[in-house]
């Protein structure tokens, strides 16, 4: 062999060396995001494609929600995510009679239209069923048992989830979740994204959610937020957060 052509040899070589050095650490990533996905803690809990019946009276939750709030959020807002997911459904191939969650832990392969409104209409499918006039207004002893394990009390859990509420820029949604390593941890999404999207910065099963975005309250709180978010621990559900806890 020539000296030049062994040069290029070991050149050549060395760039491939380097290559595979480069490509297997990013196949080695790739993985681990990708277990991290699937461990995520999965739930009997599904969600379809067609918007619920909302489970009480637009006027339920007066005065901490005020009726035409109720009846803009739910048939004007909701329905408009449940109309478009199903759209963008049928575009994209993907068979409504399966779980919504089946597209959104794969949220990344899809359209932007089939993720804001995937994610919108799971979302208030959940919020909806955590509002109550008149809720249980203690976790059971299980929850409660993981939220001091994973926050010290209750009532830090409370502060820090008050925090990422209030402090979501924008519209999004504020979440206690259930991470893959089997604790609960406080996070927040922008816009309609939630927890099991693979885009999502932190994974997890929504064990509750609150909506901030200002359509969620701007009728009766106008800019004042922390108001809204106070009303929402009058009004939710321990029992329907529980339950969604235990279905994990």
């Amino acid at each position: 062999m020539k000296q030049s052509s062994r040069r290029n040899f070991i050149a050549q070589s060395a760039l491939a060396g380097i290559g595979a050095l480069v490509t297997l650490p990013s196949l080695a990533a790739r993985a681990d995001a990708e277990n991290k996905l699937s461990a995520i803690p999965s739930s009997p809990l599904k969600t379809g494609f067609d918007q619920q019946p909302l489970p009480y009276a637009y006027n339920t939750l007066e005065p901490l929600i005020d009726t035409m709030t109720m009846d803009i959020h739910y048939n004007k807002h909701a329905a408009t995510y449940s109309k478009n997911v199903k759209e963008a459904a049928q575009a994209e191939g993907v068979d409504t009679t399966k779980p919504l969650e089946d597209v959104l832990n794969k949220i990344s392969k899809y359209t932007v239209k089939m993720r804001n409104n995937a994610g919108g209409h799971y979302n208030h499918e959940m919020f909806w069923k955590l509002l109550s006039a008149d809720p249980n207004t203690q976790p059971d002893a299980k929850l409660l048992a993981a939220i001091n394990t994973s926050f010290g009390s209750m009532d830090e859990m409370k502060k820090q989830f008050t925090t990422a509420a209030t402090s979501r820029f924008g519209s999004g949604w504020a979440w206690l979740i259930f991470t893959a390593d089997k604790k609960l941890a406080i996070i927040s999404t922008p816009n309609q994204d939630n927890p099991l999207m693979d885009i999502a910065e932190t994974k997890g099963f929504p064990v509750m959610g609150l909506d901030v975005w200002e359509h969620a309250y701007y009728l009766k709180y106008q800019n004042r937020r922390a108001d809204y978010i106070a009303s929402f621990w009058k009004l939710l559900n321990w029992k329907t957060v529980s339950e969604r806890f235990n279905s994990i």
